[in-house]
């Protein structure tokens, strides 16, 4: 019971991750310090460097040995920069534009590229036919989203939610890239150390690139409260929970990708007045059922894990 009540908990808290990016994010040309709300820039470097120093003290708490050789340290460096920095400003980016029930919508289709990616890049990850109908059904969810901004009367334009689908194929790279490269690190060290130089990252691309820079004292108090909820809750404690259910549950707790989806919809409709119409339910439908066919396990194949958004906030592949 205390499994599934941690379950459900991980799930409602990145579920809300896409919500409270919507909340704090400027919309675009907007000027920080006129309307008090968070540029994408300094949002991500804001909810990275809270992230990292919960996970950094947790290390330390833990006694956990850190990498002794300097290839390690590159590679994680590596895996900062595509499945944090990356893929988090470019959510961020599309949340000025889209809603954010359709961005979680539209991050859910990270396990469908990482099957893509691993196909070329795992010699024990060759693509099937379960895989490959998972693929079409999938990716036809995702062009049915997209002709909804073709409609005037939906404020989703395309750029948007490219730049959320382009954060999905970073973050299906990512899956693939560690399970190559960084197998031989503790997962908690692993999360720690590629939201610490996803951070770094974009806290100095931020300070060589925004301006004017954010007037940190006008930001409004509803933003402020978002950006606390992102770094302290939606990454730092729920980077917690997916280690703990890892530990005592195994790979059943990566079946929160499914579950983010609808709670992120549901959370935008009712929080932020977002439309919910037969396409967005259809899409959702398409492309979970795509995922789900894609990881079913058939006889003589091996099963492709479950690559989990770091907006959604996993290790393997954010939580928004």
């Amino acid at each position: 019971m205390k499994n599934w009540a941690l379950f459900g908990l991980l799930g409602l808290i990145w579920g809300s991750s896409f919500l409270l990016i919507k909340i704090a994010v400027a919309p675009d040309g907007a000027i920080p310090n006129q309307v008090g709300l968070f540029d994408p820039l300094t949002l991500v470097a804001f909810r990275l460097g809270l992230g990292a120093l919960g996970l950094l003290a947790l290390v330390v708490l833990l006694k956990r040995k850190l990498p002794s050789d300097r290839r390690t340290w590159v590679l994680l460096a590596t895996a900062g920069l595509i499945n944090n920095a990356i893929p988090f400003a470019l959510i961020t980016w599309g949340e000025r534009t889209i809603d954010s029930g359709l961005a979680s919508v539209l991050d859910a289709t990270v396990p469908l590229f990482s099957i893509v990616i691993a196909h070329f890049a795992l010699a024990d990850e060759q693509i099937s036919m379960n895989k490959i109908f998972g693929l079409i059904v999938g990716f036809a969810g995702v062009i049915l989203l997209a002709t909804r901004s073709l409609d005037p009367t939906h404020p989703n334009p395309l750029a948007g939610q490219l730049a959320v689908i382009g954060a999905s194929f970073f973050y299906g790279l990512a899956a693939v890239f560690m399970r190559r490269t960084l197998r031989h690190v503790e997962s908690i060290s692993t999360a720690a150390f590629t939201v610490t130089f996803g951070a770094l990252f974009i806290i100095l691309l931020t300070v060589l690139t925004v301006r004017p820079l954010p007037l940190l004292m006008a930001i409004q108090p509803g933003a402020w409260l978002a950006i606390l909820g992102l770094g302290i809750v939606n990454t730092f404690i729920a980077y917690t929970i997916y280690f703990t259910l890892l530990t005592t549950w195994g790979t059943r707790v990566t079946f929160v990708t499914y579950v983010t989806p609808p709670i992120s919809v549901i959370l935008g409709a009712v929080f932020n007045h977002e439309p919910v119409d037969w396409k967005l339910i259809l899409g959702t439908v398409l492309i979970l059922s795509g995922v789900v066919a894609a990881n079913v396990r058939l006889r003589r194949s091996k099963p492709t894990p479950v690559a989990l958004s770091p907006m959604l906030d996993g290790t393997t592949g954010e939580a928004g």
